[in-house]
């Protein structure tokens, strides 16, 4: 059987897709504008409805900020 760099690339998105019922938005920004997004991010879709929060973030090379907030698609 035969993989094609393509084939791989298909496996690995399929993984990164979660079918848990969660929206993802993944940011890059310096530390300071990640700062403001992220809490604008939380003001709009508080915690409490729509179980929001930073699901993962990492410091770039170049000092910026890359970071994927989720939440629930909408608060039933």
């Amino acid at each position: 059987m035969v993989f094609r760099p393509r084939d791989l690339a298909s496996r690995m998105a399929e993984r990164r897709k979660p079918d848990d019922g969660y929206l993802r938005e993944t940011f890059s920004l310096p530390r300071d504008q990640a700062r403001l997004r992220a809490r604008d991010f939380l003001k709009r879709y508080p915690k409490a409805a729509y179980m929001s929060a930073v699901e993962s973030w990492r410091e770039l090379p170049g000092g910026d900020i890359e970071f994927t907030m989720r939440r629930l698609a909408s608060a039933d």
